[in-house]
């Protein structure tokens, strides 16, 4: 099945919003490094001179766990990109393993959806 333009104007739409989304997310637990392209965690400000040992630890976990949030934010926005791209492109829908059709199901689900759900563990290999 053939997505028609309306459709196609709707999921553009829902992916601009989910970008927005993403984004702001980005912003609260990292920054982002214009020299790599890549976001960074951010640390909580911390007078390092003053804190104990706990703190530091506690700030470090933190981190760790900003690092991870970045990481899946980071997998989300540039599926949300990829899926932007192949709208202008034409080829939105189409899985990017098989070439197949996308089910609607999945597209209203998921705008993000690269591939069927079939072959979505074959995109992270």
């Amino acid at each position: 099945m053939e997505l028609s333009q309306e459709q196609l104007n709707g999921f553009k739409e829902r992916l601009l919003g989910e970008q927005a989304q993403v984004e702001a997310e980005l912003k609260t637990v990292g920054v982002y490094n214009e020299e790599t392209g890549d976001w960074e965690p951010r640390p909580d400000d911390m007078d390092i001179m003053e804190a104990d040992r706990n703190e530091t630890a506690d700030r470090l976990e933190e981190l760790e766990d900003n690092q991870a949030i970045l990481t899946d934010l980071e997998v989300r926005l540039n599926r949300i990109k990829r899926a932007l791209e192949k709208i202008e492109a034409g080829t939105y829908g189409r899985c990017e393993v098989s070439g197949e059709e996308i089910p609607l199901e999945r597209l209203n689900a998921n705008p993000a959806a690269l591939t069927t759900v079939e072959h979505e563990t074959e995109l992270h290999k």
